[in-house]
């Protein structure tokens, strides 16, 4: 039996469809892959982490970021170094090529985020923000005790 049209994680997933369809149509131009400007948002955030610390910020597994980073790379967005510290471990820094299009990449977001807001009130964004904060805590919790 199909689940419900009104449950959580049918419009979570919905959202998140639709999301990918937008961004993906808009940052094409740029031969940036679907879940590529996920990668760039962090290091646009903070320049210089090592694969792991985006893949443990993103949630998203080790050999998922490596590729992910290569095709990035490939693309002329970002270079990775070995650490000075630990030569097994590469920093990852935006080249000026990605610095050049972060404006773009950020409207790209931001963009999206209007759209599924328009018409709420400030007080309905803050919550909806609160109730989807909440969420992701939830699950953040759930998935750390399902590893040990």
């Amino acid at each position: 039996m199909i689940e419900s049209k009104n449950s959580i994680t049918r419009w979570v997933s919905l959202l998140y469809r639709y999301g990918q369809m937008y961004i993906g149509d808009r940052l094409k131009d740029y031969d940036i892959g679907k879940g590529q400007h996920i990668f760039l948002n962090a290091l646009y955030k903070e320049d210089g982490l090592t694969q792991e610390e985006i893949s443990d910020y993103l949630k998203i597994d080790k050999g998922t970021t490596a590729k992910a980073l290569k095709k990035l790379e490939e693309q002329g967005y970002i270079t990775r170094k070995a650490s000075e510290k630990d030569k097994r471990c590469n920093h990852v820094y935006l080249t000026d090529k990605a610095l050049g299009i972060k404006g773009d990449v950020r409207a790209v977001l931001t963009g999206w985020t209007e759209r599924l807001t328009q018409e709420f009130t400030e007080e309905e964004k803050q919550m909806a923000h609160r109730i989807l904060e909440k969420m992701g805590s939830n699950a953040a919790k759930f998935a750390a005790n399902s590893e040990n």
